[in-house]
């Protein structure tokens, strides 16, 4: 690939900090998933107990477990890539609303 001669300009203080802001929202959108996502997945008003027993509740575990902090710390690793950014941390929040959306259709199964 030729070099075309233009650089791409150092990031600014304010766009460190949009960054880091992004970031932080990773974070907490993640943690939220990996906690909140299996207890509201296996809540249930009409049992017994308040728990759905569910034949996929390793399936979920692992999700909760293994998918949600691997796409959280990609995401982070992502938004701070010389060519990442905000992209990378809208795509990483829409993968967590998706690993959500899929450990409540696992909990109701």
């Amino acid at each position: 690939m030729a070099d075309t001669g233009t650089t791409r300009p150092r990031r600014t203080p304010s766009e460190w900090a949009a960054l880091t802001f992004l970031a932080i929202l990773v974070l907490v959108t993640g943690a939220v998933v990996a906690t909140l996502g299996p207890l509201l997945a296996v809540a249930c008003d009409t049992c017994p107990d308040g728990v759905r027993a569910t034949d996929s509740a390793d399936t979920l575990v692992l999700v909760a477990r293994t998918g949600v902090p691997l796409a959280t710390a990609a995401t982070v690793a992502g938004i701070f890539l010389p060519r990442g950014g905000a992209k990378a941390g809208g795509t990483g929040l829409g993968v967590l609303v998706v690993l959500m959306v899929s450990l409540l259709v696992l909990g109701r199964t």
